[in-house]
């Protein structure tokens, strides 16, 4: 069987790993708290991002990045977008030369404002640029570990890469589609996020399903224009990694993004907020970048931009509102 290994140890990460290894494939699980390495080794629990889960027997687990990724044929990266710059850097001299790279972390870089797939580009030797997939979709890990349906998307430039990753990911319980729209499938991710941050300020606010709704269909309209100026292909934004993603997050309540805006609508602190929370809320470093890709880009995103204001300029939720239903009367497609 293909060794595999999977850089990140969040609930996610922890997730796709189990998955993997009850698969049969021998999986190398990497996480950043040595402490939390030592309990998994002892327990086969990561009672810290999935506890009540017992994991698969066919997983090991290191906190040393070499000794994950040497000699795997499949590597996994599952951590915080805004950390997959450093690890890949620690990865790179490692890894075997005919591996195939995934990534499951949904996000945009802060300052470069770029997504995962263009770190990958920039920072891999020419042989593996096109041996790298991207996996994205509607999937919260509590429900994949307790293997109830769930339906994704990994999108890769290469067809046949990518019918081979479907084929390693998908169980009885987990299926994969293909899709060839990389930028897509990644923008639509990582802008979900944003967009369920607003829908958490609107239900904290006490707003019904009216404007959850309302919220749902331009912020999907705002995600399309921002990865259409990019190049994705606008159809994919109404699939798996689009809509579907989106709907979840931001109606689930299982979705820490729609939890830290719900949160924010009710009026707390955003730090006394993230404080509280041991797992990472990525739409909210996305909402910088975001904001910047959209103004950089020339894009209108009255939402992400209220969303920034709200964040980053301590904006009330309210006064966001009034602003967005008080902007000027236009046509639906504009």
């Amino acid at each position: 069987m293909m060794q595999i290994g999977v850089i990140g140890a969040g609930s996610w990460g922890t997730t796709l790993a189990d998955l993997l290894a009850s698969k049969g494939f021998p999986v190398t699980l990497w996480a950043f708290e040595s402490d939390l390495v030592e309990r998994m080794q002892a327990t086969h629990e990561n009672d810290l991002y999935l506890p009540g889960f017992t994991l698969s027997d066919n997983l090991t687990f290191t906190n040393d990045v070499a000794a994950a990724v040497g000699g795997k044929g499949l590597v996994l990266f599952v951590p915080p977008s805004q950390v997959l710059r450093i690890l890949l850097q620690q990865a790179l001299p490692h890894f075997s030369e005919d591996v195939i790279i995934v990534s499951a972390s949904k996000g945009v870089e802060n300052n470069s404002l770029l997504p995962m797939s263009d770190i990958f580009n920039q920072l891999l030797p020419v042989t593996l640029k096109t041996r790298t997939a991207f996996l994205s979709g509607p999937s919260f890990a509590k429900e994949v570990a307790k293997r109830m349906p769930t339906a994704v998307s990994v999108a890769a430039t290469d067809t046949d890469l990518a019918e081979q990753v479907q084929q390693i990911f998908s169980t009885e319980v987990f299926r994969v589609y293909t899709n060839s729209d990389v930028i897509g499938v990644e923008l639509g991710g990582a802008l979900k996020n944003v967009i369920a941050l607003a829908a958490g300020v609107s239900d904290g606010l006490g707003y019904g399903y009216n404007t959850r709704a309302a919220l749902i269909t331009r912020g999907l309209a705002e995600m399309t224009r921002i990865g259409v100026a990019m190049g994705a292909e606008p159809l994919t934004f109404a699939g798996l990694a689009g809509m579907g993603d989106l709907v979840l997050t931001c109606t689930g309540d299982l979705s820490r993004n729609r939890s830290v805006g719900f949160e924010l609508g009710r009026g707390r602190n955003l730090d006394e907020i993230l404080n509280e929370m041991n797992m990472i809320a990525e739409g909210v470093k996305t909402t910088l970048s975001a904001y910047q890709l959209s103004c950089k880009l020339g894009v209108e995103a009255p939402l992400i931009e209220q969303m920034h204001e709200i964040l980053y300029n301590n904006k009330e939720a309210r006064q966001a509102v009034d602003d967005l239903m008080g902007r000027e009367l236009k046509p639906e497609g504009a």
